[in-house]
């Protein structure tokens, strides 16, 4: 069964001799919007349940309507911590990240307070969830079809989590995306030393030898940051808050670990529970699901993996599953090292539970042995869940058409999208990602307008591969083609007419590819699908004369040439049209442009060999029309 939040407290007395109660309380009364200014009673008491950062419940009584507040009071460990450890001011930033410009579920968080005098050590106050956590991953006392929903609803939360724009909600400084894994195992190998030996909890050979086997099994696409975002660090089903009847998910806690970088290490925590279970009442095992057996209405490890990768559109991930679940219960063992460490100090919370973890961290280090022992771990592909609405993104339909809508709407793309997409995933993972590292350092360098050779050379990749101009909407193109159809042949040699314009998709098949290109700053260019000069091959498309088209469209589809975009100016606010000051007039047969551009989509370029300019034109002296100008 669940646990109500509220059932998860300790005793109020030994909270109270810890750290003075009045001065927090006048604190939160000073700092905590919405605080009772008068209280009629208060009370403080802990949680039980985590083993990290010290958490207490506030609950306030206001004198003047008797209403009881409450509220969660989060503190760093007394005594002597390891470095980089209990960062709760981490906490409270992403928290507040994610709750003020997004809709993760996150408890919503007041003040971060950095001064030791108020109750000896960093804290943050944040809101009390009333809600379910599912303390046992087995969720016993809750019906089948239950279990399934909440395992299903727990991988929707991570994806919607990793769907994230870290650099759109200010979290652009977070953490390095690339190297992710390299840097975690040296950084927990080195607190695993820290928290092992003599005087201390014992040190296992075996971890030693694990540690070695990460450093030689690092995936590529962690070095390239390619699978780089918001990691939670540590998530996992009792690390969340269900709605008190509905199966969803009202917050996501703890996120002391929480950085920047490769998200599949969260999704494998998430996992654990099918590989190790500590909470068995058989001590002769603590295997997971996948071992000692499935709870009635428990997703399998693939279709709970299945049911995130089609949520967060990720590739399924079978191809390193195992680097990235033997991280997992190797950073899990250095984590109960820490735990029991600060157990044997007087330092750790949780109270008796944490002399369990000295037995943790050696199963984890067997179990994570044992993972990379066998033999298979992942099918090749992802089941289909015929339950889910997300399954039909990936599944296989005969028509040939522009896609079709069925069930009340829901959109299942053609085969032709599909054949692209699994295209696409494949040229993103052989030739975009192993090249982002020299592109970014040329991008960094004073020669940063000058080509990288790469980039050429993928780009005449990408065309041989059929990946080239697909953002160029049908309707767009059966007007080129038949503008430019009725004169000579103006395509350069060695390139197909057909793939220049396109493969006919509409913006609804394009969105599938578009997403996948934008996980890499440099994949749109490389497909021609980047701006500004799809806009402007838009432009030219739509509205260009047989002239124009020859001229300046063909060499952009070819990709000979690149163009600019000139919106922005000084002393306006440009991105409003209306309000543009740049003018054209005609005099005669030629026309004047006066005024002052400046961040010019494009412009550096040295490709650059046609500028779109936004200008206002005046008709006999006086009337204003707003329009783009080649």
């Amino acid at each position: 069964m669940a646990s109500r939040t509220s059932d998860l407290l300790g005793v109020e007395q030994p909270v109270i001799t810890e750290f003075d109660v009045n001065t927090l309380i006048r604190y939160a009364q000073f700092n905590v919007y919405g605080f009772p200014s008068s209280l009629s009673s208060f009370a403080i008491s802990t949680f039980g349940h985590g083993q990290s950062n010290p958490t207490f419940l506030l609950e306030a009584i206001s004198s003047s309507d008797s209403v009881k507040y409450r509220y969660v009071v989060r503190k760093k460990p007394s005594g002597k911590l390891l470095p980089s450890a209990h960062a709760v001011d981490r906490e409270f930033q992403v928290l507040k990240a994610l709750g003020e410009h997004t809709k993760v579920p996150v408890p919503k968080v007041f003040c971060l307070c950095t001064d030791p005098s108020v109750i000896g050590t960093d804290f943050y106050i944040m809101e009390f969830l009333e809600g379910r956590i599912f303390l046992d991953p087995s969720l016993p006392g809750v019906p089948p079809n239950k279990r399934k929903a909440i395992y299903l609803q727990t991988a929707k939360t991570l994806a919607s989590l990793h769907s994230i724009s870290v650099d759109s909600i200010g979290l652009s400084k977070y953490g390095r995306r690339d190297n992710y894994c390299k840097r975690q195992v040296e950084r927990w190998a080195k607190q695993y030393i820290a928290s092992t030996g003599e005087g201390k909890s014992e040190r296992n050979p075996k971890m030693l030898d694990l540690i070695g086997w990460l450093r030689q099994h690092i995936p590529s696409e962690d070095t390239s940051g390619a699978t780089g975002g918001l990691v939670h660090g540590d998530f996992r089903i009792d690390n969340l808050v269900f709605h008190p009847i509905e199966d969803r998910v009202i917050g996501i806690l703890d996120w002391e670990l929480s950085t920047l970088g490769n998200q599949m290490c969260d999704v494998a925590y998430s996992c654990m529970p099918y590989i190790v279970d500590l909470n068995r009442d058989d001590t002769k095992s603590y295997g997971g699901f996948e071992i000692c057996g499935f709870p009635e209405g428990i997703p399998s490890q693939a279709e709970y993996l299945a049911e995130y990768c089609s949520a967060s559109a990720k590739p399924w991930p079978v191809e390193n599953w195992k680097f990235y679940v033997a991280f997992s219960l190797f950073r899990a063992a250095s984590i109960y090292a820490g735990v029991h460490h600060r157990w044997i100090q007087g330092n750790a919370s949780g109270g008796e539970r944490a002399q369990i973890a000295k037995i943790g961290t050696n199963v984890m280090i067997d179990s994570a042995w044992l993972f990379i022992n066998r033999q298979t771990v992942l099918p090749d592909q992802p089941p289909i869940l015929s339950h889910s609405v997300a399954r039909d993104y990936l599944k296989p339909v005969e028509i040939e058409n522009l896609g079709q809508a069925k069930e009340g709407g829901r959109f299942v793309p053609s085969q032709k999208v599909l054949d692209l997409r699994n295209k696409l995933l494949m040229f993103m993972k052989n030739n975009i990602y192993p090249t982002e590292n020299e592109l970014y350092k040329l991008a960094q360098s004073s020669m940063r307008w000058t080509i990288h050779p790469e980039e050429e050379k993928l780009k005449e990749l990408a065309k041989k591969e059929g990946l080239w101009n697909l953002w160029i909407p049908l309707d767009s193109a059966i007007r080129a083609k038949e503008l430019l159809s009725h004169g000579n042949n103006h395509y350069s040699s060695g390139v197909s007419n057909n793939l220049l314009l396109g493969a006919g998709l509409s913006n609804l098949e394009y969105g599938y590819l578009c997403e996948i290109m934008g996980r890499s700053v440099w994949a749109p260019q490389i497909f021609n699908c980047g701006a500004p000069d799809t806009g402007n091959m838009e432009v030219l498309l739509r509205y260009g004369t047989k002239e124009q088209l020859q001229e300046w469209l063909i060499p952009l589809l070819e990709g000979r040439i690149r163009s600019g975009f000139a919106m922005t100016e000084p002393q306006v606010a440009s991105s409003d049209a209306t309000n543009i000051e740049c003018s054209m007039t005609r005099q005669g047969d030629s026309y004047i442009i006066n005024g002052t551009k400046w961040w010019t989509s494009g412009a550096m370029d040295p490709r650059c060999k046609v500028l779109i300019v936004m200008v206002s034109f005046y008709v006999c002296g006086s009337v204003k029309f707003n329009f783009p100008n080649l």
